[in-house]
């Protein structure tokens, strides 16, 4: 029978305060600031009150050394016998409302958790002024740990019957005063314990940790992660730590990685080191890595896990070199982006903030022509939601090409992320998915900040003033509060025309930045009425030059309602694309992407390739099965950002063309043949018509034809029918994440809906 590494016991809450006071029980200097947040602890506490489980604790038997980190802050000469592997959050939050002892919190500042009982329905809230002046709230029940116990509750009582203005039973006295003992009981609640004995080594105690939180239990992933740093390398854990609290803590001075765009926390510091360190983007490696696993092999050794932290040492001092740090994001600024409230995607800024790192460093590449490429690629990455899902699979692909590619070619390098990038902001992009992303009143629409970034790029004025928007925007400017966002048609007038509702009326194409005269502000005019007030006292060359900016067409103020937007969305679309253009380094535009350079950029979040659509390869004959394939496929792209669906070309990029295809045509078997054959397979079976959202090629590549399908971003979800027979059934949502194609049901569906139409 195999030895036990653990023991089950009990402590009482009071115990395990007493022992974490005395220095008996201490957290290991591993922990974050305090992370929970008011609320949880309330839930613990009411968990608790009425005898709900609350977890195992798991501590361990080690000899830590002396100075040891406690919760309550103090420092302690003796070194603790047990550690705190799991439960750390729970015990600070009981320590901190038992003892009245601060926590520190993730902007580094001293806080006092305090948490209100109301006998009368025996609930917990968080302590707020509403609940200081309610009589009927204990409202700081850590008194009731302390020695004037009995002086709170006397208090709590002449309280109450003041504002009842009566004397309380003594039955309802009693009955108040039992729940409140039980309240103070608190401390005698009985944690279950799992104590790993000091035989345990570091691996098994990682392994233990594991698989305890795989069972159900609810950890933060970055305080994983930092634990079996801990238990491994505790100076890249704190290097990790220090970085990220002196990229927000106001206490710091000098040179920092404080910037406008991301409070980095260490779990995404160490996600790009990971990166650069091995070429992988998902966290789950990161274990293996910390074990000393080869990931190709599967192998453990001491030996290679001392060679792999090595590795990870080199990358980790590369990704928190701060001349690195603010040279990447002098990139995201270049790009157009001025502050965090522009941002939707943390992991377009890490994933780029990698890509970055391996150009400079293993390509060679001079900052000057690096910043542009970067630059380009966030544009990219963050306009078409690249990283939004399945981030960590887009990430490992597009690290995988670069692995490929000849070491230290610089150029080689360069080419392949423009590469990628062509392939994702095609013709069909700026013409047909921008604008229908642009189809939204969402305020934190990557398709709005993408424009927003481009009129920064173009250093375009405000409409009707001469103020810029990037001082608007600029994260450390003052700009005057009365100038943001409005509409140009005002929803008081679109409401007399019977148009109403906020998504209608705050369209994005109804919105922009405006200087309204003192004399225009709050006006609920027509644009045709408003208008020629105005530009009789504006410069005309002023207001071309805004009016091609802001994306006005031409007679835009006499334009119904609808035909305005639709006509402003393309113009939107093509000020994006300007803008993008001017961050070329002096370049000519992208060249548009031909089918032979999509097949060589190979499958992604916007490439699919198919052998065929309708001759099965391997039973050499027509199968009708083929066709869903296809359906399922272009509703994954629809519902996505769109793309571009290769029909004659095998899934390792060899084209074989879809000459077999045509023979199982009657009378047409030729590209004509072929195009009704998908528009009506189209049409047939998804729930949208793709006449305006689907565009059909037939390119030669090596001599062969294939079948090149181009499909825009829908505007609205797309369903497509069952793939069986009758077609009966309920419709299926296909989405597009990473080089895949998935279906989503219940509250994923409903959740994707929402975030990405908004």
């Amino acid at each position: 029978m195999p030895p036990t590494l653990y023991r089950d016991t009990g402590y009482s809450l009071s115990h395990l305060v007493e022992d974490i006071k005395s220095g008996r029980i201490g957290l290991p200097d591993i922990q974050r600031p305090f992370v929970w947040s008011a609320t949880k602890i309330r839930d613990l506490l009411d968990s608790m009150y009425r005898g709900y489980p609350i977890g195992t604790l798991m501590f361990w038997e080690t000899g830590a050394e002396v100075g040891t980190r406690q919760i309550g802050m103090e420092t302690s000469a003796r070194a603790p016998q047990l550690l705190i592997v799991d439960g750390q959050q729970r015990l600070t939050s009981l320590f901190a409302v038992l003892t009245g002892r601060p926590v520190l919190t993730k902007s580094f500042e001293q806080r006092h958790i305090r948490i209100g009982f109301r006998p009368e329905d025996q609930t917990f809230e968080v302590t707020d002024a509403a609940i200081e002046r309610d009589a009927n709230f204990i409202p700081d029940i850590t008194v009731l740990w302390s020695n004037g116990y009995k002086t709170t509750v006397r208090q709590f009582f002449e309280r109450l019957s003041k504002t009842l203005d009566e004397d309380l039973p003594d039955a309802r006295k009693d009955e108040l005063e039992e729940r409140i003992d039980r309240v103070r009981d608190l401390r005698d609640f009985r944690f279950q314990v799992v104590e790993l004995d000091d035989t345990t080594d570091e691996e098994q105690v990682a392994e233990i940790f594991v698989r305890i939180n795989s069972e159900g239990v609810k950890l933060n992933q970055s305080d994983f992660i930092l634990t079996l740093m801990s238990v491994h390398w505790e100076k890249g854990r704190r290097q990790l730590e220090d970085f990220s609290r002196a990229a927000v803590d106001p206490a710091v001075t000098g040179p920092s990685p404080r910037n406008p765009f991301l409070d980095p926390s260490p779990d995404q510091l160490l996600r790009v080191a990971v990166a650069v360190a091995f070429r992988r983007a998902r966290l789950q490696h990161v274990y293996s890595i910390l074990r000393g696993k080869d990931l190709e092999s599967g192998k453990v050794s001491p030996e290679r896990r001392q060679d792999q932290f090595e590795l990870l040492a080199e990358a980790q001092e590369k990704v928190l070199d701060l001349t690195s740090w603010h040279e990447f994001l002098k990139c995201v600024a270049t790009a157009g982006f001025r502050g965090r409230k522009m941002i939707t995607s943390d992991n377009a800024l890490l994933f780029s903030y990698t890509l970055w790192l391996i150009g400079r460093h293993d390509f060679a590449l001079q900052v000057p022509a690096l910043r542009p490429a970067i630059a380009r690629w966030f544009f990219m990455a963050h306009t078409t939601s690249r990283y939004s899902s399945s981030p960590e699979s887009q990430m490992e692909s597009d690290l995988g090409r670069i692995a490929s590619l000849p070491a230290g070619d610089g150029a080689a390098f360069l080419a392949e992320l423009d590469r990628i990038v062509a392939a994702n902001f095609t013709g069909d992009y700026w013409e047909i998915s921008l604008p229908n992303r642009l189809d939204t009143s969402s305020s934190r629409s990557p398709a709005l900040f993408a424009y927003l970034a481009a009129l920064n790029i173009l250093d375009a004025e405000v409409l009707f003033g001469d103020l810029r928007i990037r001082d608007l925007l600029d994260a450390t400017g003052a700009a005057p509060r009365s100038l943001e966002r409005d509409r140009l048609f005002p929803r008081k007038y679109l409401e007399s025309l019977g148009i109403s509702g906020t998504r209608q009326a705050n369209a994005i194409a109804n919105m922009a930045y405006i200087d309204w005269p003192a004399d225009e502000r709050n006006h609920a005019d027509a644009p045709s009425d408003y208008l020629p007030r105005i530009t009789e006292k504006t410069d005309p060359q002023a207001l071309a030059r805004q009016s091609r900016w802001h994306a006005l067409p031409v007679g835009w103020e006499q334009l119904d309602y609808p035909t305005f937007l639709e006509r402003r969305r393309q113009l939107i679309a093509r000020v994006v694309q300007e803008g993008f253009n001017a961050i070329t380094d002096g370049r000519k535009k992208f060249p548009p992407m031909t089918a032979a350079g999509l097949i060589t950029a190979g499958e992604s979040q916007t490439t699919e390739f198919k052998s065929s659509g309708r001759w099965n390869v391997h039973t050499k004959q027509h199968d009708p099965k083929l066709g869903q394939v296809l359906v399922k496929t272009v509703c994954g792209f629809l519902n996505a950002e769109g793309g571009v669906l290769l029909i004659g070309v095998a899934d390792d990029g060899q084209v074989l063309g879809i000459e077999d295809d045509f023979g199982t045509f009657g009378s047409k078997q030729n590209a004509d043949g072929y195009e009704l054959f998908l528009r009506q397979l189209l049409d047939d079976n998804l729930s949208a018509p793709t006449a305006t959202t689907a565009r059909i090629r037939f390119p030669e590549v090596d001599g062969k034809t294939i079948c090149q399908l181009s499909i825009a971003a829908s505007g609205n979800p797309v369903f497509a029918k069952p793939a069986n027979k009758a077609g009966v059934g309920p419709s299926e949502f296909w989405v597009r994440v990473g080089n895949a194609t998935k279906q989503l049901h219940g509250e994923d569906l409903m959740k994707y809906q929402e975030q990405h139409w908004g």
